[in-house]
């Protein structure tokens, strides 16, 4: 029994959490999704840019085979498909305003996590090994008047920088991420909650 009440003297010494100030929570959950926004902002340019690049590549170099053609459309659309994902995912948060609407808004969050978790998931993988693919066509001609030694390095480099982006630069991207996610999703549910 003297335990129990030890326990209960500690448990209730547990300082109450204040009640969060509106303002502020929403200073804090707005200057966070401008954060996210502006980095698939420019995820969604850089991807553009690229695409447009291999593009031009497409359409004025002169190829031989029909590989290559066929390996630069299977990335050509590989990109497309994932930055229409990243331009459905930056409407999706960008379109609502947290000072509006907080519940709508706690829901569309939780939305865009569960969005980027499944692209962050298989849909990732699969993403990279269309581009893996596409990247071996499209070397087959270009890379066939080169030495072996040039086309072991290319090939290699490229298998490298695939997976490092894959296996290790995902993952930090993504923890962060869903870090800043959760804060803010915390700060809103604990707001909701307060005027409940």
């Amino acid at each position: 029994m003297k335990d129990f009440d030890h326990l209960m003297m500690v448990w209730q010494g547990q300082p109450k959490q204040e009640p969060a100030a509106v303002d502020e929570v929403l200073k804090q959950v707005k200057k966070g999704m401008n954060s996210i926004t502006r980095n698939l902002f420019w995820g969604i340019t850089g991807m553009i840019g690229a695409l447009a690049g291999i593009v031009a590549v497409m359409l004025f170099f002169v190829f031989t085979s029909w590989v290559t053609y066929a390996g630069m459309a299977i990335i050509i659309l590989t990109m497309v498909v994932y930055v229409v994902m990243m331009i459905r995912d930056y409407r999706l948060i960008h379109q609502r305003d947290v000072t509006t609407h907080p519940t709508e808004y706690l829901q569309s969050l939780k939305e865009y996590q569960k969005s980027r978790t499944k692209i962050y998931g298989w849909l990732y993988y699969l993403y990279v090994l269309l581009l893996s693919i596409g990247l071996a066509m499209y070397f087959y001609e270009v890379l066939a008047s080169a030495s072996i030694r040039f086309k072991v390095i290319a090939y290699g480099l490229t298998a490298g920088w695939l997976l490092f982006c894959t296996f290790y630069l995902k993952g930090r991207i993504f923890a962060s991420e869903q870090e800043k996610l959760n804060v803010m999703i915390d700060r809103l549910v604990r707001l909701q909650e307060q005027f409940d």
